[in-house]
């Protein structure tokens, strides 16, 4: 009886390639905080133009379709869309909303910034520093996520707000 052929190192790399990507492309369907690939050009420049173009990870299914059912009064502004739009954005928002354990809960007003985890993430942020002219509010990640706009939100990419007072810059650093 003969021996098969060893596999070749490319053959051999190449199906462990293909299997892991397998793999992922079915663990990761809920991309959590990351961007997804396929964002609708209209999320960039209706949704980008006010606040961050949040992940749709970051918040469950329901919170999303609550947002964009609620467009006429959205945190107190009129961010309307035609009727194709709106359908169109929350498909796609449903599609690629949180599932995992962080965004089960629905957080109070559907904010992220209202949510456990967020409040977690955050809790020694100075109440201040929100106020800065360079932050404005909680909702502004990019202020100090130089990645929020791609869903990047670790601590590894973090810039200093400008006007954070001596304390706070001491703190930032620890």
């Amino acid at each position: 009886m003969q021996k098969p052929a060893p596999l070749r190192p490319a053959a051999l790399a190449a199906a462990v390639c293909a299997l892991t990507l397998l793999s992922l492309s079915s663990a990761h369907a809920d991309s959590g905080r990351a961007m997804p690939r396929n964002v609708p050009s209209a999320y960039t420049q209706e949704c980008a133009a006010c606040h961050t173009a949040y992940p749709p990870g970051l918040l469950p299914a329901a919170s999303w379709n609550r947002v964009m059912t609620g467009l006429d009064k959205h945190y107190g502004t009129d961010a309307s869309l035609d009727a194709a739009t709106v359908r169109q954005l929350n498909q796609w928002l449903q599609a690629h909303a949180g599932t995992y354990k962080r965004v089960n809960e629905e957080p109070p007003e559907d904010r992220i910034t209202r949510s456990a985890w967020f409040e977690r993430k955050h809790r020694k942020i100075e109440p201040a520093t929100w106020k800065l002219a360079s932050v404005k509010s909680a909702a502004n990640c990019a202020a100090c996520h130089t990645g929020a706009d791609q869903g990047q939100f670790d601590e590894h990419n973090l810039r200093m707000p400008v006007g954070l007072d001596t304390r706070s810059r001491r703190a930032w650093n620890d």
